[in-house]
């Protein structure tokens, strides 16, 4: 079949497709008269995904927001927010809602408030925007009213779930921290006893100085000493050993040990000028200097045991701190007002229904009709056929025409 042979068959069906396009429009029509129409309400929230977290700091990467914007969107149709929506609405007070709870199939076994959610639920789209951390909240109700209002519910319902989610997850992690603060303060306490028990048996005190290891320095103001002892001079002897005391002192506690020879031997130089036996005291001095060396250096290993047990005390004081201050980060999150989303304003009543989508449905019934019209045309046509010019004659008899006379008009 030609083109032209199809409009000539199309110009003489035209009534038939005529009246088939009229009546598919006129089903269409009534069709957007009778179909309830449904509203579509839209509210936002804004995931703080920039913000870094009040306890860690850390910041989300590109795997992971993607992964948690999925995880809230699933979260927001979870019953555990859309229930506390019911609640706001009022729905269990509802009569209109009782009363198809009734009347609801025997095999639902569902309580009112989760047969209620389950509305919601089904109502409800949750999408993300493109290249963002909006989540587009939509529900979709039979008025722009309660479709805005249950909008609004949900959201609502949504920032106060995550908020009360993670203050319970920052309590729980606090109490957790605060039962390791517990028992790192424990170990802590006894390091401490352990460290000043040692001290007290062998009757060493660790000072300030003697934690970076002043062993060699001590050992090498004792050999100065003797040096200066062994030279001439009572009085020179006198003054070197005064500025011996006085550099002591600096490094040194009033009751340590070197202090106290060293004072005792400038004692036993004094007297012993006093006396004229001046060597004889420098010879028992040094007798004393080489004691004390020998003192010294037995006590070494002690000073080494008291160094790792200071050691171990500030190990368990610093854990002991972070971990406290781990429990004090994780309460301060538990009584903060962040959620962690925003809501970005309420939503808004719809100004036209979603649902059903005039222009649509005309446009198609227009297009349904002009279809059928065309095929019923055709089919008419193909049961039986009429010959509408040259075409349709050569096609019936098979044979090439010669020519073709006009009609005399």
């Amino acid at each position: 079949m030609s083109l032209i042979q199809f409009w000539r068959i199309l110009r003489a069906r035209w009534l038939l497709i005529v009246a088939t396009t009229v009546f598919s429009l006129a089903g269409g029509i009534i069709a957007v008269q009778l179909l309830p129409p449904r509203w579509d309400a839209e509210a936002h929230v804004l995931l703080n995904l920039l913000k870094p977290d009040p306890v860690t700091g850390e910041m989300l990467g590109g795997g992971a927001s993607r992964a948690y914007i999925g995880t809230q969107i699933g979260l927001i149709t979870d019953y555990g927010v859309i229930g506390q929506a019911v609640d706001k609405l009022g729905w269990l007070s509802d009569p209109n809602l009782i009363q198809q709870y009734q009347s609801r199939s025997s095999t639902d076994s569902r309580d009112f408030r989760r047969w209620a959610a389950q509305i919601i639920i089904d109502r409800t789209r949750v999408t993300a925007a493109d290249n963002s951390s909006i989540i587009n909240i939509i529900y979709t109700g039979s008025d722009p009213d309660s479709a805005k209002a249950v909008a609004n519910a949900v959201t609502q319902s949504y920032v106060e779930n995550s908020l009360a989610t993670r203050r319970s997850d920052a309590l729980k992690n606090a109490d957790w921290y605060g039962l390791q603060a517990a028992k790192a303060k424990k170990s802590l306490e006894l390091a401490q006893a352990t460290e000043t028990k040692f001290e007290r048996d062998n009757n060493v005190v660790m000072t300030q100085d003697e934690r970076t290891d002043v062993d060699s320095a001590r050992l090498t103001a004792m050999a100065q000493t003797n040096v200066i002892e062994a030279g001439g001079g009572a009085e020179a002897s006198l003054a070197e050993i005064d500025a011996q005391i006085k550099n002591a002192s600096a490094i040194l506690g009033p009751n340590h040990p070197d202090l106290i020879a060293m004072k005792a031997k400038r004692s036993a130089i004094a007297a012993a000028i006093s006396q004229g036996g001046l060597r004889g005291a420098q010879s028992a001095h040094g007798s004393r200097v080489d004691q004390q060396k020998a003192l010294i250096i037995a006590e070494r290993d002690k000073l080494a045991k008291l160094r790792n047990l200071h050691t171990e005390v500030e190990l368990q004081r610093d854990f002991y701190n972070k971990t406290a201050q781990k429990e004090i980060d994780f309460r301060q999150q538990a009584a903060a007002t962040d959620a962690g989303v925003t809501a970005l304003g309420n939503a808004s009543a719809p100004l036209s229904p979603s649902f059903p989508k005039v222009p649509l449905i005309v446009g198609g019934s227009v297009g349904l009709g002009l279809g059928l019209g065309v095929l019923l045309a055709l089919l008419i046509e193909l049961l039986n056929r009429r010959v509408r010019g040259a075409e349709d004659l050569q096609s019936l008899m098979g044979v090439p025409l010669l020519t073709v006379l006009e009609a005399a008009r």
